[in-house]
């Protein structure tokens, strides 16, 4: 197996990590069972998030290298892997921040 396969199936599996991690936290706060549990849920969910961005970050150095000749392309797990980063991106903006700030949302 490729190391790049590998390092594709590495961030995978942190990705689904990730999302049993908010799954369970979305359990717990509606069920308000165990916020000891809930703490250490969203304190693996943050880290894993943060370990999820750095690895996407790294593959994109990779995958765009502009000393590298060769075009890109992208297909398999790492066409899906970029576009749940796309969503991922989207969904973990800071909203509140650029709707309270925005000023033509003031009037």
């Amino acid at each position: 197996m490729q190391l790049y396969t590998i390092y594709v199936y590495f961030i995978i599996l942190i990705k689904v990590l990730f999302i049993i991690c908010a799954l369970t936290h979305i359990f717990l706060k509606a069920t308000n069972k165990n916020p000891d549990l809930d703490k250490t849920v969203v304190y693996w969910k943050e880290r894993f998030e943060f370990i999820f961005f750095i690895l996407m970050a790294f593959l994109l150095i990779y995958l765009f290298n502009l000393k590298d000749p060769r075009p890109v392309v992208v297909e398999g797990e790492t066409k899906l892997l970029l576009y749940l980063f796309g969503f991922i991106l989207i969904i973990t903006a800071k909203w509140s921040t650029f709707i309270k700030e925005a000023k033509w949302f003031d009037n």
